[in-house]
């Protein structure tokens, strides 16, 4: 299911809807304010497309869309008339924003949405590789914690410590890290 956000006034809402379903987006949601945006977007990591339509009834729009680049990974496109899409994407660029004059061209549109999937693609890549190494690291924090609580409670040298951890892992059929947390559970506490 791929679902977006559109934020628009309430008279361009159905011909924007229109043009995400002939993408393929089968469950969209409206928005006319910011305070509605973060109320829909909260918590839900399926948002794949945020869509402002600029300018909004008591604000650009503009600030919400560097908001919602902050705080999610959907793609989020703002569009604005053609004489201003220019400068507008000169300032929404670097925060990631793809920013689309009006009126849209069905054809350009397209592509547009094959370049974001292709980028939260790669986002996404980036994200796992990046919760995976932050999990490593914990891993080794808690590691080398037990092998100093080792070394200082039972006078260990650190290769011995190194040792000890490796051999109750395979003794006992855990991780390191397992037996990381019970040795730092008997001797800290």
């Amino acid at each position: 299911m791929k679902k977006a956000v559109i934020v628009s006034k309430a008279t361009n809402k159905e011909a924007l809807k229109e043009l995400l379903s002939t993408e393929g987006f089968d469950h969209i949601d409206f928005a006319e304010t910011s305070d509605q945006v973060c109320r829909i977007i909260s918590g839900d990591e399926d948002v794949e497309l945020i869509l402002i339509n600029a300018p909004l009834k008591e604000e650009s729009g503009l600030d919400l869309a560097v908001q919602c680049s902050k705080s999610t990974i959907a793609s989020i496109m703002v569009i604005v008339r053609a004489e201003k899409s220019a400068e507008v994407a000169h300032i929404l660029t670097s925060q990631g924003i793809m920013v689309i004059g009006k009126p849209i061209s069905r054809h350009l549109f397209h592509h547009y949405l094959l370049f974001s999937e292709c980028f939260k693609k790669r986002i996404r890549r980036v994200v796992k590789e990046n919760n995976k190494l932050r999990s490593q690291v914990e891993t080794m924090k808690i590691v080398n914690r037990a092998k100093v609580v080792l070394m200082k409670n039972l006078r260990m040298s650190e290769g011995q410590a190194h040792h000890y951890l490796e051999k109750q892992a395979m003794d006992l059929r855990k991780s390191k890290y397992e037996v990381a947390i019970n040795v730092l559970r008997t001797y800290e506490n």
